[in-house]
């Protein structure tokens, strides 16, 4: 056997496993969307074993098999009126998620453009130290911290409390406590790892060539790093926003009031739910994922491999 064959086996068989993780990984998306559109009669009578059985008091094996369709009998958009139109709740709770994972995403790449840039440009045992304590806590589960930050943000509430309002008329936004998921998500260490290994990345020739131009730190900062790791920065964006927009832990946890819980917690709860509606919210829920997924693929990739437009 010749080794253009050997080669041309072993791509066909690549090709066909690649094909067949691809199907697997899109499967629930494509069957999400499908259903999204099929009548209530149409998934009780498809889904009806797998959900009928579900009671809040225990919990029963599928007796029956469960069919799967990813092409409806008859198509609707019942699901979308009732989701968009008929129920705000369920706007209500997107826009949850837009005013928890937006501000999250934006101010956490501020405060790492800043910090990476220290961590790459600066020397030394302690910023070594620091930066490994980053690590460290970039490594820990998000879970173990989650107590912690709710003993830190009750204390702080109960302290703003006691010193502003003493008289216990507490104003809706320290009482909600969105800023107890905000703050934390903010300082999150995950962007600033990969901002400065993008940064390190960068030959310090170019930031010499500025110097000898008069450049400045903070022009050194806008007008060479951060064009530079144009790739990295879309790509942690992306990946944050991704992160927190599908959060559910720290909303159960942090926020006692459940009208301003975003919608990823619903669609954690759906068993008890409207099966066919699930379909539709989390179609809905889906969009802005897919949407920045799609105009940010190119960066996504290359801010993955730390290139950021360099080479080396």
């Amino acid at each position: 056997m010749t080794i253009k064959k050997r080669r041309r086996r072993a791509d066909v068989a690549f090709t066909a496993v690649a094909v067949i993780a691809a199907f697997l990984f899109l499967m629930p998306t494509v069957l999400t969307i499908a259903n999204s559109f099929m009548t209530s009669s149409e998934i009780a009578a498809n889904y009806g074993a797998m959900f009928g059985n579900m009671t809040e008091d225990k919990k029963v094996f599928i007796s029956e098999n469960v069919n799967l369709k990813f092409i409806p009998d008859k198509v609707t958009l019942a699901q979308y009126k009732a989701v968009l139109l008929k129920s705000p709740d369920y706007l209500m709770k997107f826009w949850n998620s837009v005013i928890l994972t937006v501000p999250i995403t934006f101010f956490q790449l501020l405060v790492a453009v800043f910090a990476s840039y220290g961590f790459a440009r600066s020397k030394g045992k302690i910023k070594a130290v620091i930066f490994f304590s980053y690590i460290i806590l970039m490594l820990m589960p998000y879970q173990v911290t989650l107590v912690p930050n709710f003993l830190v943000a009750d204390f702080i509430k109960t302290a703003v409390t006691n010193i502003f309002y003493p008289d216990g008329a507490i104003p809706n936004g320290l009482a909600n406590m969105r800023w107890a998921v905000i703050l934390p998500g903010i300082f999150s260490p995950f962007s600033i790892f990969l901002l400065t290994k993008a940064m390190k990345r960068i030959p310090i020739a170019y930031t010499e060539a500025a110097r000898l131009d008069g450049a400045g730190e903070l022009q050194i900062l806008f007008r060479i790093y951060l064009p530079l790791c144009r790739g990295a920065l879309v790509s942690v964006a992306m990946l944050v926003f991704i992160d927190f927009w599908n959060m559910v832990e720290q909303p159960l946890i942090l926020m006692k009031d459940a009208n301003y819980h975003p919608l990823s917690v619903f669609l954690s709860q759906i068993n008890t739910g409207d099966v066919g509606l699930a379909f539709a919210v989390g179609t809905v829920y889906m969009v802005p994922t897919i949407l920045m997924f799609l105009y940010g693929e190119d960066d996504l990739v290359e801010g993955i491999t730390y290139s950021g437009g360099i080479k080396g």
